[in-house]
């Protein structure tokens, strides 16, 4: 899947996420740029075949790699909770980076363990 795929995925789902929008209280001070964890991956990707905000100089990358490398908890946690991820997995994945102490980086990580870049793209078949 390309990022440009993904857009077109994401722009149906839902912008409220209850476990998300958990997450994002304690997490993230605001304002921000974006209203929602779905404009932030809307922004976010829009970007992502050019150079954007962060000076990228690839611009070949897939949703894949997107996925792998956001470094916002909620924004990971968004995509699994609304593409359909099983809530047993989004309370874990959300508990697990609740409970860690350390970087975004590494709450992403956590997050990744318990919803792979497989199972999201797998329920955007159905999108």
């Amino acid at each position: 899947m390309t990022p440009k795929q993904l857009i077109k995925k994401i722009e149906k789902l839902p912008v409220r996420a209850p476990h998300t929008e958990a997450l994002e209280k304690l997490l993230l001070k605001k304002p921000h740029w974006y209203a929602n964890q779905k404009e932030h991956w809307l922004g976010w990707l829009r970007e992502y075949e050019s150079p954007g905000y962060y000076g990228r100089m690839r611009f070949d990358r897939d949703a894949e790699f997107a996925y792998h490398h956001c470094g916002c908890p909620p924004m990971l946690l968004w995509l699994g909770e609304t593409s359909g991820i099983d809530t047993k997995l989004v309370k874990k994945a959300r508990a697990a980076a609740t409970k860690m102490d350390g970087t975004f980086s590494s709450k992403c990580g956590v997050i990744r363990e318990a919803i792979s870049w497989g199972s999201v793209e797998e329920r955007l078949r159905y999108f």
